[in-house]
Parts: C-alpha cells; structure tokens; sequence
C-alpha cells in the first residue's frame, strides 16, 4: 500500500512538471518538439543520478518510478516523430530521433556518474 501511494504522488508531480515543461517549450519552440526533448534528456540524467546515488527504495518509488514515469514520456517522443514523418520532416526527425536516444543515453551515464 506504502508503495502504491509513494508512486502516486510522485506520479501526480510528474505528470505537472511535465506539462509546465511542454507549455513552456510550445511559447517558445511551435514547430519542433521541444518540451518532450527536454523532459526525456532531463529524466535521464535525472533517473541515472537516481540509480548512481544509491537511493533508498522508498526514494526510488517515489522519484524513479512515479516522478521519472510521468514526467517523461516515450509515447509522446514516437508520436511526434511519427507526425515529422508523414509530414516529410526529415531533418527534424533526424535530429529528434539523434539527440533523444545518443544524448539521452550520454546524460543518464553522466548523471549516474554524478551520483555516485
């Protein structure tokens, strides 16, 4: 039960941070997706500083899987790349694609690094 609540309201402040992060992102970038970007690179680094930090589990339930889970998103980051597509966007898809998986993998090393 401990759990399912830890997960819940890390989940519910996710899922806000998330959407502040795209609002924010949508004013300022309309034709590329930047608020995804940015929270899935942040959530990486995030969720590698997270698991280098030798967090408590209930730490883990709480930011790793309930904040991490809502605030980033992996649905959204195809659907718009599926969208880039039909719309022949194929620079910016290149770049999206590149910079999600190449960076957000560097960032989750680095911020695995940073926590140990």
């Amino acid at each position: 039960m401990m759990a399912s609540l830890l997960v819940m309201i890390g989940g519910f402040f996710g899922a806000i941070c998330r959407y502040a992060v795209s609002r924010w992102a949508a004013r300022r970038s309309p034709r590329f997706p930047l608020g995804t970007l940015i929270v899935n690179l942040l959530g990486s680094f995030l969720l590698g500083w997270l698991a280098g930090s030798g967090a408590a589990d209930a730490e883990k339930l709480l930011v790793g899987t309930g904040f991490m889970g809502a605030f980033t998103t992996f649905s959204t980051f195809k659907w718009e790349s599926v969208q880039m597509m039909q719309q022949r966007q194929w620079a910016k898809v290149v770049v999206y694609l590149a910079a999600t998986y190449s960076c957000g993998v560097w960032l989750a090393w680095l911020g695995y690094r940073v926590g140990r």
